[in-house]
């Protein structure tokens, strides 16, 4: 895969406080696999190095309404989001109680997320993109390429890259700039990279993005 800057985009998912910091409610599954690989961090170096290129920037968000709650039915981990309230909201028409809850995002991201021109897609439900916008925000701008990163690797980064990839897309993932949960059953972090290997155009380190970026 060889970066082309006016047809590629940073697609990061999630970047949000439940997941990323050790006040979020997922912390005590993924607060290991995010510290070991330096996610915030390397996140931040995304988002600074895409903005200084002039990519586009585009955040794929996990949000949850109170009327989600009262699905019929869902899996393992749709069912562990439900009962722990990860990344509730009040409402979907209102912002009421959002600033600093589990479904903000990380401060040292905002002034990157909401600067009138990172592109926040609605949010997905599940895993995939399947159900938000991104794919229609990124065909509006001319994109052909996807550098991915964000949370959680075996889970909606896995889902966003098969469906980006199933959509035409050309996708890298950025292998330090996500991290997966830790359970009894196994790492989720190395379970994805077993399928990114296999299924990415690239699978390339926060550093490798940064300097082709600049390039």
């Amino acid at each position: 895969m060889v970066l082309d800057p006016a047809r590629c985009a940073l697609v990061v998912i999630d970047p949000q406080v439940d997941f990323l910091t050790p006040q979020g409610v997922a912390w005590s599954l993924v607060g290991e696999s995010v510290t070991e690989n330096g996610v915030v961090d390397n996140l931040d170096r995304l988002f600074a190095a895409a903005k200084r290129a002039g990519v586009v920037v585009a955040v794929s968000p996990h949000y949850y309404y109170p009327t989600d709650h009262e699905w019929d039915f869902g899996g393992a981990s749709e069912k562990l989001m439900h009962d722990i309230c990860m990344f509730d909201r009040s409402s979907p028409v209102s912002m009421d109680g959002f600033e600093n809850s589990g479904a903000d995002y990380l401060p040292q991201f905002k002034p990157y997320i909401l600067d009138g021109k990172t592109i926040i897609c609605s949010p997905h439900k599940v895993y995939g993109p399947e159900s938000n916008d991104l794919v229609l925000q990124l065909r509006k701008k001319g994109i052909s390429q996807v550098v991915l990163a964000g949370m959680a690797a075996n889970l909606c980064v896995e889902s966003h890259l098969r469906e980006l990839m199933e959509q035409g897309f050309e996708v890298a993932v950025v292998r330090d700039a996500t991290a997966g949960p830790r359970t009894p059953e196994g790492d989720g972090y190395l379970a994805a990279m077993i399928n990114f290997r296999y299924l990415a155009s690239a699978l390339w380190t926060t550093g490798q993005v940064v300097d082709k970026l600049a390039a």
